[in-house]
């Protein structure tokens, strides 16, 4: 089971959004590659890293950001945001990146997800599922696709992948606390295994979803953004939550 701090990268910046949207994003450092370190110096080994300006644009924007932090902060990178290319899927693993997140193309281009996993193997490339009411949303959330969680996560382990991060909209940036319901229904429905992300506002919130996973959920991480960086917690006292679930299996 794996905590991942997040750092969320706009215009070179560390921010987090309230569901998603751009306009209101909050600034909480210009050094990422500082709060990459600051994280690994309280034990974390995992970070979750989104190039938001690429998600959007559909190419990479933030990479001297993204290569700053790699190079500075010794921690296992899983990084999402923009990636439409075979080619952007290998830039980003010579870079240094462990996995790399398929959000818009696992919806538009599903050949792209299956080329990856053939190529890089499944514990390398993983697929970003983004609902709404239970519908995907790509391009940064901005557009809603026709077709539900469910329907995108058995197409992609019909394409190979066997992990996914699920996010809430609703609730990411919200601190309401993570939708672990949804997230193990949907690991039931297709046979995948899921990260947890959005809605996390409390270390309560965390001790739920490790004891989910002790209960036998599927699921292979958790994601906290604005609980840490707002002070609701310590990265230190999550870790704490996080080897306590762990002796509970």
């Amino acid at each position: 089971m794996r905590l991942y701090p997040a750092i969320d990268l706009k215009e070179g910046q560390v921010v987090r959004l309230a569901q998603g949207k751009m306009e209101e994003a909050t600034v909480y450092s210009g050094d990422p590659a500082r709060v990459a370190c600051d994280f690994a110096a309280a034990g974390a080994v995992f970070l979750h890293v989104v190039d938001l300006n690429g998600a959007f644009a559909g190419r990479p924007v933030n990479d001297e950001s993204i290569r700053s932090i790699v190079t500075a902060a010794a921690l296992r990178v899983q990084a999402g945001g923009g990636i439409r290319t075979l080619a952007r899927v290998e830039e980003l693993l010579m870079l240094g990146v462990e996995r790399v997140v398929l959000g818009t193309a696992a919806v538009r281009d599903p050949d792209l997800v299956r080329a990856a996993v053939r190529e890089f193997g499944p514990e390398r490339v993983v697929a970003g599922i983004d609902a709404k009411g239970g519908r995907v949303c790509v391009r940064g959330w901005s557009e809603e696709a026709d077709m539900t969680a469910a329907e995108l996560g058995r197409a992609m382990r019909e394409a190979g992948v066997e992990t996914v991060v699920y996010t809430d909209i609703d609730r990411d940036g919200m601190m309401s606390g993570p939708n672990i319901e949804a997230t193990a229904r949907l690991t039931e429905e297709t046979g995948l295994r899921a990260v947890v992300s959005g809605g996390i506002a409390c270390l309560e919130d965390l001790r739920r979803v490790f004891a989910a996973a002790a209960g036998g959920a599927a699921l292979d991480g958790v994601i906290t953004g604005r609980a840490l960086y707002s002070g609701a917690f310590t990265l230190a006292a999550a870790l704490d939550a996080q080897r306590e679930g762990a002796e509970a299996c």
